[in-house]
């Protein structure tokens, strides 16, 4: 069961790096804040993942939780701030 967790992350962590190519690359701020926005999502998700594999998962769940909370409150404070500042489709 380890291997599929294992094979999984890794999976994961392949997507993150196309999410990451979209937050770096995309050509609006709108593009680039969902790009972010799914890479923190990504790794809440690796987060759990690393605690099934280290069997500690309500350790790892309580870290996921905060960093999933943290990342929802940065990218809401990113898109008002770029609404109210320069406008989030490049405008």
């Amino acid at each position: 069961m380890d291997n599929f967790f294992l094979f999984s992350g890794l999976y994961l962590s392949f997507l993150m790096v196309l999410s990451l190519y979209r937050a770096v690359i995309g050509p609006t701020v709108l593009d680039r804040l969902i790009g972010a926005n799914a890479i923190g999502s990504k790794t809440t998700v690796l987060l759990v993942l690393i605690g099934l594999m280290f069997h500690r998962v309500d350790m790892f769940v309580d870290i996921a939780l905060a960093y999933a909370m943290l990342n929802f409150i940065a990218v809401l404070a990113a898109s008002r701030y770029f609404q109210k500042r320069k406008g989030l489709f490049g405008e």
